[in-house]
């Protein structure tokens, strides 16, 4: 075998200690794969006196100078993560500049500004890979880049956070209220203390943004990506959907296609919709994550595993450093960034989708005629109606009834101003819910 490769790690947490261990433990195997063995040649830690258990590596290998690290001649591949935008950006540019090649789990960085780890790449000669920032273990991104590379991809949709998956797959079965379902996955571990980044769909959102970079060979950034969370999605709304024969999941919707004027765009986005319980990302529960995509030539695939947690997140980290590491040894490089295509991002309003709405009305005659006329005005097609007594309304008046509306297809633009209308009339007493519906129901 030839010299090892030498490896920095950034970051010794959930991840980086569990790559540690992957790294002792099948040392023989890794190094036959590469045909080099592996080591580490130091770990950028913040504290040095952190008790660390028994991971299996020499304390002195530990260092609070991450550049200085970094900067090494003896250093060949750069391992992050640590996660967040500074200093991590700082760090890898430095090292992609001078030629190293990078493994990265960093999605926040990737989607903020992945620009410039590209542009350093292309700079430097190295690799950049970052399978683990999207789906965990899910081999995914490296088919959407390499594999599928000859084919057409028209549409990706995917369930990419565990902890909203596993709130949501709660409230389904259950019946429990948001609240209640975060308190189970904050207990079990799925939740983080703070679950904000989950919760309001910014974990979801960066990975759509990689997502769709890859999958319409565009640059597209997490400011790029429509967002919104489930902290309104209610037991009532659950409860609808499982009548309508569906399931509500948090979705990252990224699809190719013309717009108004003909012009190729994508669209991206992130938000809770029902789908019918046929469609293939119905039956993904718990914290598992799943990944639907679309292409012309190899139709419908579907990817499918545990999205996060240390071990697999680190399978899909120690998966991309044997590829740069035999690149290096090989004297190559992966193929470099595909963003030729330069699509424009089309606004969340131009978006074509379908609305659920819940609606708390007056149970009185010409109701329904002047609901429908607000539909008409804006342009959108309404599917069903379903009307039944009021939940909310006055014990035993029978003065309220609840009408639930699922509409055509339109643009989202078209569907808001529906609502916006529809929420000022004096015969709506309330518009109680508004979810997207998608998945051809």
């Amino acid at each position: 075998m030839t010299s090892p490769v030498r490896l920095a790690l950034l970051g010794c947490g959930t991840v980086g200690g569990e790559v540690v261990r992957l790294l002792h433990e099948q040392s023989a195997d890794l190094a036959a794969r590469i045909g080099a063995p592996l080591e580490i040649a130091g770990i950028a830690v913040r504290r040095l006196g952190r008790d660390r258990g028994d991971l299996p590596v020499d304390p002195a290998l530990f260092t609070t100078d991450a550049l200085g690290l970094i900067k090494r001649d003896d250093v060949d591949v750069v391992v992050e993560v640590v996660g967040g935008i500074e200093p991590a950006r700082g760090w890898l540019v430095e090292a992609l500049r001078a030629g190293k090649s990078v493994v990265t789990a960093n999605k926040a960085l990737l989607a903020e500004d992945g620009a410039a780890l590209h542009d350093a790449t292309a700079e430097g000669g190295g690799d950049l890979y970052y399978e683990a920032a999207v789906a965990g273990a899910i081999p995914l991104l490296r088919p959407l880049r390499e594999s599928l590379h000859g084919d057409r991809i028209n549409r990706v949709t995917g369930i990419v956070n565990g902890t909203t998956n596993f709130i949501l797959s709660a409230m389904d079965a259950t019946g429990a209220g948001f609240a209640e379902a975060l308190e189970e996955a904050t207990e079990l571990g799925y939740a983080e203390a703070d679950p904000t980044a989950d919760v309001e769909g910014f974990d979801a959102a960066a990975k759509a943004a990689i997502l769709a970079s890859l999958a319409f060979h565009t640059r597209v950034g997490a400011a790029d990506v429509h967002r919104e969370g489930i902290t309104e999605v209610t037991a009532a709304d659950v409860a609808s959907a499982k009548a309508m024969g569906c399931t509500i999941k948090l979705l990252c919707i990224a699809a190719r296609g013309a717009d108004a004027t003909g012009r190729e765009t994508v669209s991206v986005r992130v938000h809770p919709a029902m789908i019918p319980l046929a469609h293939p990302l119905a039956s993904v529960g718990d914290a598992y994550n799943a990944v639907f995509v679309e292409a012309e030539a190899a139709g419908p695939l579907m990817f499918y595993g545990r999205g996060a947690g240390g071990a697999p997140t680190a399978s899909a980290v120690l998966g991309d450093v044997v590829a740069v590491s035999r690149n290096r040894l090989a004297g190559v490089r992966a193929a470099s960034e595909s963003a030729y295509a330069d699509l424009p991002v089309r606004p969340m309003g131009e978006a074509l989708t379908r609305y659920h709405i819940s609606l708390d009305v007056a149970d009185r005659p010409g109701v329904l005629a002047a609901v429908a006329g607000v539909f008409a005005r804006h342009d959108v097609s309404i599917a069903t109606v379903r009307q039944g007594p009021a939940g909310g309304g006055a014990a035993g008046r029978g003065e309220d009834a609840d009408l639930v509306i699922v509409t055509h297809v339109a643009p989202d633009a078209a569907l808001a101003a529906t609502v916006r209308e529809l929420r000022g009339l004096d015969i709506v007493r309330s518009v109680a819910s508004v979810l997207r519906v998608e998945g051809g129901l």
